[in-house]
């Protein structure tokens, strides 16, 4: 469905009644302070709005801020002390997006407009950061995010000529990720017939462009693709795409779901006796409990990597490596490492070294000006804003992995690809997939 111009514009400035209607007792700041007799001894107190999908169909996504959130407030003990010489007391306010695009406008409406924030953060996914990094260009509020292909996040709002003063995104490319994926395919002995998975959304629109999506360098490296049609998220049914898979002997499939659609797409793969050589498909294949979600069915299914323990970087804050982060949220949670939990942690050590090199972390301006000059080393690498591909925005690396029979949980993922970034070997083959 097509938004008018004033749907448009009511996602972007939302009025202050209904963004303060329903802002129960219940959803109180997430904060962390002095004692008050000392607050008048710091410089004041910065604001950091911190928007994460911690509920809704993209809780993943944000399952590990909570848990980051608290370690940091731990690490900094509610005071920062700043380049220019003064401790201030620092509040994150964490909001929870509930997977929603407007409940992410309306919170970064109110974190701007009545909170008063120094800097804006959404946390991960399209949904969260599109509409809120919108909200900041239009009340001239800076805003780090992070956990999306930059081009999903730039595109959408104009693209490489789009004038953003006030936004910054660090993640990997689009185009990084879609190479991963043909540097998986080419691991294997396959027709290079290619079926292609895309939802009616965004992310879908994004990874499904002809122009720059994942059937051009699929096509480039000579596979064959066929694109049935886009499919409604939370689809019960994928005859019409499997039949057309089959069709055209499909041996590979690619694309981007959500982890309930790929469920439900593999287990009627295996009903309708459609068993590719590989499925490897973003996002849905990120997370430990999605592979488990699909039993053996999910042994040898292939995904982009954002981040593992394998990484050979350290923490700006802790001095932890990411062995040493994974875990330690293994040992303190009793669940598996997931791939955000990096860039949780990266994300907030941005956050820091941003308040603490600005010429005045209660200004927005500068701290804006802060943004652009990053040049950090963090959990997921090198974080600076070079301009090499746009000014905005600062790239990752990504790696091509594969779900293999764990030791201590179901499925361990391992990189099984280097092709885009060699900072270190793969750690095993790809295999085709055994249903």
């Amino acid at each position: 469905m097509t938004e008018t111009t004033d749907q448009r514009a009511s996602v972007r400035r939302p009025n202050r009644r209904t963004l303060l209607k329903g802002m129960g007792a219940g959803v109180a700041a997430a904060t962390v302070g002095m004692p008050t007799y000392l607050r008048a001894q710091t410089a004041g107190t910065i604001k950091v709005g911190y928007i994460t999908p911690a509920t809704g169909p993209l809780a993943l996504f944000g399952e590990t801020d909570a848990y980051m959130l608290a370690k940091i407030r731990q690490t900094l003990g509610g005071k920062l002390q700043a380049s220019n010489g003064n401790v201030y007391d620092i509040e994150i306010i964490e909001r929870d997006s509930q997977s929603n695009t407007n409940k992410a406008a309306e919170l970064a409406g109110d974190l701007i407009l009545n909170e008063e924030v120094h800097l804006l953060v959404p946390a991960s996914t399209t949904d969260t950061i599109i509409p809120a990094a919108e909200q900041a260009e239009l009340y001239e509020t800076p805003c780090i995010s992070s956990g999306a292909p930059w081009q999903a996040v730039v595109m959408p709002r104009g693209g490489n000529e789009a004038p953003f003063n006030w936004t910054y995104h660090f993640f990997w490319g689009l185009d990084e990720a879609l190479n991963t994926f043909v540097g998986l395919w080419n691991g294997l002995e396959t027709n290079k017939k290619v079926g292609m998975l895309f939802p009616q959304n965004i992310d879908g629109l994004t990874w499904g462009n002809n122009e720059y999506g994942l059937p051009a360098p699929a096509r480039a490296a000579g596979y064959d693709v066929t694109v049935p049609g886009s499919f409604q998220p939370r689809t019960n049914d994928f005859s019409a795409q499997i039949a057309e898979f089959q069709k055209q002997s499909c041996e590979i499939v690619g694309g981007i779901t959500y982890p309930d659609d790929l469920k439900t797409f593999v287990t009627q793969c295996n009903q309708q006796n459609f068993r590719p050589k590989a499925v490897t498909v973003a996002a849905a294949l990120l997370f430990p409990s999605s592979v488990e979600a699909m039993g053996k069915l999910g042994d040898g299914m292939t995904s982009e990597v954002w981040w593992t323990p394998a990484f050979p970087f350290k923490s700006s804050l802790t001095g932890q490596n990411s062995q040493d982060v994974a875990d330690r949220w293994e040992a303190e949670t009793k669940r598996q490492w997931t791939q955000p939990l990096g860039y949780s942690h990266a994300l907030l050590e941005v956050v820091i070294d941003i308040l603490k090199r600005s010429a005045n972390p209660l200004d927005r301006t500068a701290n804006r000006d802060a943004i652009a000059s990053i040049d950090l080393q963090t959990l997921v690498g090198r974080i600076k804003f070079d301009g090499s591909t746009h000014k905005n925005v600062c790239k990752t690396p990504i790696f091509g992995g594969q779900w293999v029979k764990g030791k201590t949980w179901p499925f361990d993922l391992k990189i099984v690809d280097n092709s885009v970034n060699q900072l270190f070997a793969p750690e095993q083959k790809i295999k085709p997939l055994a249903w």
